[in-house]
């Protein structure tokens, strides 16, 4: 069955992922930059909390002693202060790892509209600069160990008509990391999300459940698990418990998230 998804997708390629001309010009901007160790980190919607996994993994990595990079190309929804557009999400991956970079670097392309970055785009009549993504992902990849580029929203969010944020990962060719949520609906999520990652060839790192509760654990959250490693064929890195003291906009990582997410060897995946 996930052999006949992806056979779809990759069919339908020309319709939901970048064209060969696009495609060209997006490895001419990347071919020269270096190669550290990355990952890419992805989720099967909005609001599944891939930005505190992100921020949980950065924060294990530094503390194994690297220095690490942390990169949202695209972030909406931000907010304007003196310095022009600021995202939430930056500040966070930037206490995370550690890091004095600025968040022009580590979120270059900002948007105030809480919005796809395609209708952001047409809505501030300002275009996705992918020449800026080239430019931040390069600084940091010569000057860290390794680089962790969060997406924004699902895997498949459109920044252009011709482009997605998968695209993106893509000419990166990083290893991927899939946040999903616990409960139902999951399975069909986690599957298709699997399906586009390995459509535009990327190899799949494994799958962090996030949130779970197991006060309020019912036969989908507690199947779940087992049945997307079975039929995705991919491994379910860890399970992330629902943890209240951890926070974006606190700037903070709860203990149980750091709990959960240390039994992973990071660094073994991000080389992978």
């Amino acid at each position: 069955v996930m052999n006949a998804v992806t056979d779809i997708l990759v069919a339908q390629s020309a319709l939901v992922f970048l064209g060969e001309k696009m495609m060209a010009v997006w490895t001419e901007l990347f071919k020269d930059l270096p190669r550290p160790a990355g990952l890419f980190i992805t989720a099967t919607d909005t609001e599944v909390g891939k930005t505190i996994i992100t921020g949980a993994i950065a924060r294990l990595l530094r503390q194994a002693g690297r220095k690490v990079g942390v990169l949202k190309p695209v972030a909406s929804g931000c907010r304007r202060d003196r310095e022009g557009l600021i995202s939430a999400d930056a500040e966070f991956l930037a206490v995370c790892a550690e890091t004095d970079y600025p968040l022009s670097v580590i979120t270059p392309v900002c948007y105030k509209t809480p919005a796809a970055p395609v209708v952001c785009a047409a809505v501030e009549r300002r275009d996705v600069d992918f020449e800026a993504i080239a430019a931040a992902y390069g600084y940091l990849a010569e000057t860290c160990d390794v680089v962790l580029v969060e997406g924004i929203g699902g895997a498949l969010v459109p920044l252009t008509e011709e482009a997605t944020i998968l695209d993106v990962a893509a000419v990166l060719d990083l290893p991927t990391v899939i946040v999903a949520r616990p409960g139902l609906g999951t399975i069909n999520h986690t599957l298709l999300t699997l399906a586009a990652v390995r459509a535009v060839g990327l190899p799949v790192a494994g799958v962090v459940i996030n949130g779970y509760n197991a006060a309020d654990a019912g036969i989908p959250e507690e199947t779940a698990p087992d049945v997307i490693a079975r039929c995705g064929r991919t491994h379910v890195l860890t399970i992330v418990p629902y943890d209240q003291d951890s926070s974006v906009e606190a700037l903070q990582l709860g203990p149980a998230v750091l709990e959960a997410m240390a039994l992973c060897d990071w660094e073994t995946l991000s080389r992978s």
